[in-house]
């Protein structure tokens, strides 16, 4: 990361001097951004870029737009535009991972409206894809990031086994790392929290042919494959293999047991390198995809956020506010400013333009990108996700304390399937 903010520290002067035709009278823009890190307020409105914010090299280039811009931690974000919301003061700007809500309550302005065509044709398809209800685009990508299974090479190495890539080799892994360090060790991360048990779930069910809905788009989450999968995940805590406390050891407890050498396998973000790194870990580690059951295709796990902005009815001049909003996404989405925020974050980026910046900076980047192929994402666009997220965490769960599979997948499927 080092080479790309040398990269971008270098061009960042050049930016802040390219402006756009300000419309007439100033406009002021209400902005929320999520808390991705410890450096996401510094690097938006402290001295984060080369002694310089975000807001200010995007006033100092766009006369005429002013940004109010707040940034709110994952914990408070749905709560703090809920409460906008109600009160009639909905943000301008948006980012959050969720849409689905708020484009079929009528909230959100078609990205057409103001999202300029060659940034649009920017952003990778498949990502664009995942923010379309009725043939409408509601929302950009703002960023992503695929999951992969770290392994401690030590460890497989001290133990003598391979990495594994089927479930049957992952059981015999995992017993193999029990036994050799008698508990002192656990074989593999398993996070089946309020914060990533969703994840979980796809982790499994992806790499056993199964999912959150059919090949028809239609709730499947219920299926056979989605049952066996759930059980089998479960299965490996009940034989010891994991983590003690799924339910409530999040997906940064468990990182911080890989970089202490007590987990073996995890599976978590492309950020972890930079998150060890943080941390002051010095762990050997290695890469390797999600292993599968016998017979099913190997699927990488792809997380994106979104940018999206809410209609503003009394606004006088409609025109001249969807522009100031396509302006202030051209101005995140320029590669010498987009490649400075999703590095310094440890993700990957959204749109085409910042692919060359971020391999010629760091090769290893150009793996990831790879992996972004094959993803797949979770079912966002439908209304139901939000009880689907929280239901399969539920599953999850009770299945841990002994509760049936098949029975609350059932029950969760008649939930939001009728």
């Amino acid at each position: 990361m080092k080479k790309v903010a040398a990269l971008i520290l270098a061009i960042l002067i050049t930016v802040s001097c390219i402006g756009f035709a300000a419309a007439e009278g100033d406009i002021t823009l209400d902005v929320i951004i999520c808390q991705y890190g410890n450096n996401t307020t510094n690097w938006f409105t402290g001295t984060g870029i080369n002694g310089k914010s975000f807001v200010q090299l995007f006033e100092e280039a766009n006369p005429g737009v002013k940004l109010n811009l707040e940034v709110v931690s994952w914990n408070d974000v749905y709560t703090e535009v809920s409460t906008r919301i109600s009160n009639g003061n909905a943000p301008d700007i948006l980012n959050i991972d969720t849409f689905a809500d708020y484009a079929t309550e009528g909230l959100l302005l078609p990205v057409k409206d103001y999202c300029p065509e060659a940034l649009y044709n920017d952003f990778f398809p498949s990502f664009i894809a995942q923010s379309v209800i009725d043939d409408t685009v509601w929302a950009v990508p703002d960023l992503a990031s695929a999951r992969a299974m770290y392994y401690n090479t030590d460890i497989f190495t001290e133990v003598g086994i391979e990495v594994p890539t089927t479930w049957a080799e992952l059981e015999d892994a995992c017993l193999a790392i029990k036994d050799f360090y008698n508990g002192e060790v656990y074989p593999w991360g398993l996070d089946m929290t309020t914060d990533e048990g969703q994840a979980a779930f796809s982790y499994y069910a992806w790499n056993n042919n199964g999912g959150f809905v059919d090949d028809s788009g239609n709730w499947a989450l219920n299926s056979d494959a989605n049952v066996e999968a759930v059980k089998f995940a479960v299965g490996l805590y009940q034989n010891g293999y994991t983590n003690p406390r799924p339910a409530t050891q999040t997906r940064y407890d468990l990182q911080d047991m890989f970089g202490a050498g007590k987990l073996a396998m995890v599976i978590t973000t492309n950020q972890l390198p930079t998150y060890l790194k943080e941390k002051n870990y010095t762990v050997n580690f290695g890469t390797a995809a999600l292993p599968h059951n016998e017979g099913a295709a190997s699927g990488a796990t792809g997380v994106m956020d979104r940018v999206m902005a809410f209609k503003d009815d009394a606004y006088p001049d409609q025109a001249a506010r969807n522009e100031a909003i396509g302006k202030f996404l051209t101005f995140f989405y320029s590669p010498e400013m987009y490649t400075g925020w999703v590095s310094m974050e440890g993700f990957l980026p959204a749109v085409s333009s910042a692919v060359s910046f971020l391999v010629a900076a760091d090769p290893s980047f150009e793996a990831w990108l790879s992996v972004l192929d094959s993803c797949k994402f979770y079912p966002t666009a439908k209304a139901e996700w939000i009880d689907v997220k929280q239901g399969v965490i539920n599953v999850e769960q009770n299945a841990l304390l002994g509760g049936d599979v098949k029975a609350l997948l059932d029950e969760l499927q008649a939930k939001v399937a009728k």
